[in-house]
């Protein structure tokens, strides 16, 4: 009976395997190949370090055919980059309609050098965030697991035991635990990507430090601000009017406590739009309409 319900259950994640293999492609953009999802019709999902470098890139489906594909854009946050692949004619990968837990089984999928299948298996460690990745930028949440994975595997796939989509490897690791980013995420920094050509970054050309609010100016329990120490002659905020040594209490109806609560609000839908700041200026509490700029985006490698 046990040997039963093992051989049962071994069938069951090599079924699941199977049926995400051919959404699984090979990515040639260095000197060993890694991997991709495809994510949508003509579209490929993947990593950057999957890539090495911006033209020449080629993905080879599941049967072999290979095809010459575009770097779209890529997010520097989460290093994951969007590729054009016209004719790829594959099966979007599906993400799971339901969150990862710890202890979770879970498999990792990609392809290997010659493009075979390759798995493990392992369990959901640790499911936590933000997990910085340079200067003022982080993933929100990532996953941790147990299943091993080596170069080969980033772009490639982390499903249930149903063959659904949990997430993106990275083949990165920490403290010997694999990184994934979750699918939710992965999913809609590339929708951004493919409307932007890149994951726009708000700018308003301002710079801040946190600074405790008298109590007659404390509001919703909130005893501290954003001090304008700096503002960028030409900037978006400098056109608004906005002046050092205002502080800043509210952006776009948001609380304000410190630098970070601002850069986490300046994401690609606010650029381009007009937003109101609430400032304390002399004491008193005025109203600035900004136009959101657009931060350039680093190059790949920076």
């Amino acid at each position: 009976m046990t040997n039963d319900l093992l051989t049962t259950f071994s069938d069951q994640l090599a079924d699941a395997v199977a049926a995400a293999a051919p959404s699984v492609v090979q990515v040639q953009g260095r000197r060993r190949p890694a991997s991709g999802l495809v994510y949508a019709d003509s579209v490929v999902l993947t990593t950057v370090r999957a890539l090495g470098r911006e033209d020449g890139l080629r993905v080879r489906r599941h049967d072999g055919r290979t095809l010459d594909a575009e770097l779209a854009g890529w997010d520097p946050t989460t290093s994951l980059a969007v590729l054009r692949v016209p004719g790829i004619e594959t099966t979007p990968i599906v993400p799971s309609a339901s969150h990862a837990r710890v202890g979770h089984l879970a498999l990792a999928v990609a392809r290997s050098w010659s493009n075979a299948v390759t798995a493990s298996a392992g369990i959901v460690s640790v499911i936590g965030g933000p997990l910085p990745t340079g200067r003022r930028r982080a993933i929100d949440e990532v996953i941790r697991t147990t299943a091993p994975m080596h170069d080969g595997f980033a772009g490639g796939a982390f499903l249930d035991t149903s063959g659904m989509l949990i997430g993106i490897a990275t083949a990165a690791a920490i403290r010997g635990l694999g990184v994934v980013i979750p699918a939710g995420i992965a999913w809609k920094t590339a929708a951004t990507v493919l409307e932007h050509g890149r994951l726009a970054r708000g700018y308003l050309g301002l710079a801040g430090q946190p600074v405790a609010l008298a109590e007659g100016q404390q509001r919703d329990g909130r005893d501290h601000a954003l001090l304008v120490v700096g503002v960028t002659s030409g900037s978006p905020a400098s056109t608004a009017g906005v002046l050092v040594g205002d502080v800043l209490l509210e952006f776009d109806g948001h609380a304000i406590e410190s630098p970070e609560d601002l850069l986490d609000l300046l994401l690609g839908d606010r650029v381009g739009r007009k937003v109101t700041l609430k400032v304390l200026r002399g004491g008193a509490a005025i109203d600035v309409t900004v136009t959101v700029g657009e931060r350039p985006t680093p190059k790949t490698g920076d």
